[in-house]
Formats: C-alpha cells, structure tokens, sequence
C-alpha cells in the first residue's frame, strides 16, 4: 500500500494549477495536509487584493491531498469558504486542512489559511465522495 507521501507525490507530479499556484507541501499523514505559497502579483484582483480563487484553491488543494492521503481515492462533492482578511502580494499563506470525519464513503475536512504573521484570512470546508477505487 502507498503511504500518504506517495499518493500525494503522484497527485502533485500531474496538478499543474497546484504547480502554478506554487504550493509547497510541509506536511503530509493520513487525514491531515499543511501547504504553503507565496503570492504573486498576477494573482490579485481589481483591488489589489489576492483574488478570493487564490485562498479557495490553496484550500482545495489541500483538501485533495488531506482526503486522497489514506489510500482510497476522493473527490470533492462540496466546499465553501469564508474569507476574513485581505491578502496582499508576497504574502505567504499557510493552510492547514484536518479531516472531522471519515465514512465509508463520504469525507469531511475543514481547513483554516493563515497569512506570515499566523493571522487566519479564510476557513474552508469540505465533504468529499470516497470512491472504492485505491491508489
């Protein structure tokens, strides 16, 4: 059986956008992921904000490897988001995502984004669908 690094390391070897976004894995067992990126200027809005997409996708990110890291493939069915605080240019962001719950075939994960200076700038859930299919 592939261990939790394993799967991650092949997810990633094939996740372009997880690539572009420039994350880094810091962390990686069974139910549990911790990422970390910079942000970049190309990545804020009209505001000079990061745009709301770039908290969600280093989540969802997240969310993939916490839920495909036990060894049963997953899928996210739903997630939400709640952004807090702005994030800026050259900000790094820091995302812990835990698993709240593992059923058979359904998952449920909440994350919490952090900027440099441990503020929380979003929390994101979410549940996803646990196919019988195995790494």
């Amino acid at each position: 059986m592939k261990t939790p690094q394993d799967i991650v390391n092949e997810m990633m070897s094939k996740d372009a956008f997880s690539h572009w976004l420039g994350i880094r894995i810091l962390e990686i067992e069974p139910g549990y992921c911790k990422l970390s990126m910079k942000v970049r200027p190309e990545m804020v809005n009209g505001h000079q904000t990061a745009h709301g997409g770039i908290s969600y996708s280093i989540s969802d990110s997240a969310l993939a490897f916490a839920s495909n890291s036990r060894g049963q493939k997953a899928v996210s069915i739903e997630t939400s988001i709640a952004h807090i605080a702005p994030v800026a240019v050259n900000d790094e962001l820091l995302v812990i995502c835990k698993e709240i719950n593992c059923g058979k075939t359904i998952g449920r994960y909440e994350s919490i984004v952090y900027n440099q200076n441990q503020k929380i700038i979003a929390r994101f859930n979410g549940t996803v669908f646990r196919h019988p299919d195995l790494w």
